[in-house]
């Protein structure tokens, strides 16, 4: 049989790819969280071939041929996952001044930022996050969906995003984005194209031109905001018959709901149309959080977000000043509230409000509320991979998940502040970085490359 040279070269590639995807590699450190257990494994082994994790447990013997990367006094976890975040924007500098700069920045400019911003998300430890809204003014780009694609096919590094592209809200509500401007500045009212709906027909209509263009979950502004100018804080915004009809639709195409809420009214009516996840939740009282209990809604309490707009508050227009405190007043009481009642907590920073890669600095804040180092831990890997959805692939350590896999140093169970310290990150088997980190920034931090081999 004659073997022509273009053959003779498919064959061997074939056989470098099949080489590659037997690939051992053993990861050992002096201890283990594996995403659900209540305390740490000792003298953790992990055992990768290709993208998938062969084993995981505790002086397991290293297979022959494989190669040992020993990280020392660390401790391995899963990667870390963040249940919102904003990648395609930054929110962090002077509020005034990012209003006028977005009236004139290109969204291709945007879009090529987006890039660094997802790259310091993963090289911080976070390997998968739900991407929870991007917009921009008068524009039918959508970026988080060409952020994604790029990252799954390998163009850019950076995590395994599920995103909601615009979100969803009403005429003059927290997500409408000529709010605060003046009228007709951007030619038109925004519409379901833009994400904004009123009425229960208008909002399935909405919800379906998301997922046509990509949604993988769906956002909505059921209450008022800290960053919008045209409305107060804890305010409904959706009525109970649009809730419905958001939730009824989004699950029926097999999307999950999770709803930017503050106020406490709107909650409820979240809650009871069956919303998967409330989104920042601050004013929500004792008998709300019992709803959620037993309807098992999740909490996402991002707590970075107003912790940082707080220690920044001059960069805010006064109006917005007095939400941010009243809101950061509130949600320290109700966060407390939820751990004792035994609400699920999802790991979520509201990531863009502060600068992208400072993700972990949330597990401080949610310790110092009272929340245990481990359920911290658990809240963003086990936890999120249910909320997300995607448990049976990531969340946790263990044979047959996707090697996510991340290192920091010490016991983060005694120092929670190891989160923000990660020192190694593997996702679906390939290193994107190694070296110490230190409580300053990265030392000797060696990345991979820019750009992988790119999969059509």
């Amino acid at each position: 049989m004659k073997i022509t040279f273009r053959v003779l070269v498919i064959l061997l590639c074939l056989g470098i790819a099949a080489q590659a995807a037997d690939q051992l590699i053993a990861l050992k450190a002096a201890r283990m969280f594996d995403g659900k257990s209540n305390a740490l494994v000792q003298n953790a082994v992990v055992i990768v071939r290709g993208d998938k994790i062969v084993d995981a447990g505790s002086n397991l013997p290293v297979p022959s041929g494989a190669q040992v990367i020993d990280l020392g006094d660390a401790t391995l976890a899963p990667g870390f996952m963040d249940a919102h975040t904003h990648l395609t924007a930054d929110f962090s500098g002077n509020y005034n001044e990012r209003r006028l700069q977005q009236l004139d920045l290109n969204v291709s400019e945007q879009a090529i930022r987006a890039t660094a911003f997802a790259r310091a998300t993963v090289e911080a430890g976070f390997t998968t996050v739900r991407d929870l809204g991007s917009r921009f003014i008068a524009s039918h780009e959508f970026v988080d969906v060409a952020l994604r694609n790029s990252i799954n096919r390998g163009v850019i590094v950076g995590p395994r995003m599920l995103v909601a592209t615009k979100g969803i809200g009403a005429t003059g509500g927290h997500f409408d984005p000529s709010g605060g401007f003046r009228d007709f500045l951007f030619g038109r009212e925004p519409d379901y194209t833009d994400g904004i709906a009123n009425g229960p027909d208008e909002i399935r209509k909405a919800v379906r031109f998301e997922v046509k263009n990509g949604a993988d979950v769906i956002k909505a502004a059921v209450s008022g905001g800290v960053l919008s100018l045209g409305d107060e804080v804890d305010t409904p915004q959706l009525t109970p018959a649009e809730m419905t009809a958001l939730v009824d639709e989004s699950h029926r195409l097999r999307k999950k709901v999770a709803v930017h809420c503050h106020g406490d009214q709107a909650a409820r009516e979240a809650i009871e149309a069956g919303v998967d996840s409330i989104e920042h939740g601050s004013f929500m009282k004792p008998e709300t959080l019992t709803m959620m209990k037993k309807k098992g809604t999740f909490l996402t309490p991002t707590l970075m977000a107003s912790e940082w707009i707080m220690g920044k508050l001059d960069n805010y227009p006064p109006a917005l000043q007095a939400k941010a405190k009243a809101a950061t007043a509130a949600r320290s009481e109700m966060f407390r509230n939820a751990i004792k009642m035994g609400i699920k907590i999802s790991f979520g920073t509201d990531a863009a409000v502060f600068p992208h890669g400072q993700n972990a600095k949330e597990f401080k804040l949610m310790v110092d509320l009272g929340m245990s180092a481990i359920d911290a831990l658990k809240s963003a890997t086990g936890n999120d991979a249910e909320l997300l959805g995607i448990g049976q692939k990531v969340g946790t350590l263990e044979k047959g998940k996707l090697a996510d896999i991340i290192a920091m140093p010490g016991d983060p169970t005694s120092d929670i502040t190891a989160t923000e310290r990660v020192s190694f990150v593997m996702k679906e088997g390939k290193i994107i970085g190694q070296g110490p980190r230190t409580r300053q920034g990265t030392v000797e931090w060696t990345r991979s490359p820019d750009v992988a081999a790119p999969v059509d």
